[in-house]
């Protein structure tokens, strides 16, 4: 039986036990999920933009190229406390509800946030001043770790009937949503401000801005309706012993699957705009139009691809536009070094963009489906966590290392084809969930 025949077949069980609560998805179900994930991805969109702004604000250095490494390194260490952060929220949104560990997630980032944006920079305080960047970025990372399983969840068990794809899909249409205002805040800075004036406070309004929103998005969490019995487990402990002896090999099967997928976005959403500025030697507004751009179509194809799967099935979804994508990134790239115009960069950035979330929108459904109720919080955030740790926190790094070492702006190109290989190869082994398994 394919996969859109066994996720009718657990949508049509699910009309049959779900409570009637459960079939309508408040507004506030949507809401709560996209501010939360929204603000994660917004603070990091915003870093990527300004990371050559940033560089030079907390690193002394008389190289600039030293100074960007320093402050995509800088990036790269909140993903240093995902791992940490997916097992205890993980487990605690396993253990205690979604509705906790998503209000705790926001709290988390919403104090990093402002920690960016409050800080003095090294002039002004001296090594203080980068241990306090770090330390953000660390209770950050240590937020987004346990984010991605417990919204991701929150969002399929709230979903009405065939309607899990298209909800599931909010939670990447949410980092697209992050990613455009990011890009257009952005924007609309880098051509209001002097250069003086962006270097010495104009890049900490989107951090204050984001600052500002938290609360809202906290106040809405602590409101929201669980979707699992909390008393489900004994402790967290328990969450993850049953997780790790049960469903150990699949876990690694899904963080494979994933690896592809964030690399691509992350190259895509952040790092061409340094890639743009650095290699390309376009202006800074341009680049930042690609961002938007990028997170534009994101938004809008996770949404179509969630739909999509949930009349054609997840595989189908996931599989297919990766394989296009494929296809289309060396010419694509090519194209771009090639003529060096904001046409060409918005173009490729735009259908590459597209192509990356209708694929990665169902996948994002799919593996949380695979398994049970009871350990999915935990399952997600871990496969997910280690997957952007292990690669999307390097992919920016390496790939500004890799083009500057070959001195090939197409080895870019070649890096995103093997990670999208290894992913594709990856998901074929995963099995499509039973209808049973989905709502255990």
């Amino acid at each position: 039986m394919n996969s859109s025949a066994l996720e009718s077949r657990a949508d049509d069980f699910a009309a049959k036990v779900a409570p009637t609560s459960q079939k309508k998805v408040p507004r506030k179900a949507i809401i709560g999920t996209v501010l939360g994930n929204w603000l994660e991805f917004f603070d990091f969109i915003v870093y990527s933009i300004f990371a050559v702004t940033i560089g030079k604000e907390f690193f002394p250095a008389d190289d600039p190229n030293i100074q960007i490494l320093l402050s995509l390194a800088t990036f790269g260490v909140g993903f240093l406390a995902r791992p940490l952060g997916s097992v205890m929220i993980g487990a605690y949104a396993d253990r205690a509800g979604r509705k906790a560990a998503l209000t705790m997630t926001i709290s988390f980032m919403a104090l990093g946030t402002a920690i960016m944006a409050l800080t003095p920079s090294y002039t002004q305080i001296g090594l203080a001043a980068p241990v306090l960047l770090v330390c953000a970025r660390l209770l950050q990372g240590f937020s987004a770790g346990g984010e991605m399983g417990a919204a991701t969840s929150f969002l399929i068990e709230s979903a009405p009937h065939g309607k899990r794809g298209l909800m599931g899909s909010w939670q990447l249409a949410s980092q697209g949503l992050a990613i455009a205002t990011g890009a257009a805040i952005g924007f609309v800075l880098t051509l209001s401000l002097s250069p003086e004036a962006m270097q010495s406070w104009g890049w900490r309004v989107p951090f204050a801005l984001g600052m500002l929103i938290a609360p809202v998005g906290m106040y809405i969490r602590r409101h929201m309706d669980e979707t699992i019995e909390v008393a489900e487990h004994n402790s967290m402990g328990a969450v993850l012993t049953t997780l790790f002896r049960d469903h150990g090999k699949l876990m690694i099967i899904c963080m494979l699957t994933v690896s592809g997928g964030t690399i691509t976005n992350y190259v895509l959403n952040s790092y061409m705009v340094t890639y743009a500025i650095q290699t390309l030697q376009m202006p800074m507004a341009t680049a930042v139009l690609a961002a938007l751009i990028a997170g534009v179509v994101t938004f809008l194809g996770s949404l179509i691809g969630g739909a999509l799967s949930d009349r054609f099935g997840r595989r189908a979804l996931v599989i297919w536009p990766r394989l296009l994508l494929l296809v289309l990134i060396y010419p694509g790239l090519a194209y771009v070094v090639g003529h060096k115009t904001l046409p060409a960069l918005l173009t490729v950035v735009g259908v590459l963009s597209t192509l990356q979330a209708i694929s990665a929108a169902p996948g994002l459904v799919l593996l949380p489906e695979c398994f049970p109720r009871k350990v999915r919080a935990a399952a997600l955030s871990i496969t997910y966590a280690m997957a952007t740790t292990i690669f999307g926190s390097t992919a920016a790094l390496f790939s500004s290392w890799l083009v500057t070492t070959t001195g090939d702006p197409l080895s870019l190109a070649w890096f995103l084809i093997a990670a999208n290989v290894i992913g594709t190869l990856a998901l074929w082994p995963l099995k499509p969930p039973s209808a049973q398994q989905i709502l255990e």
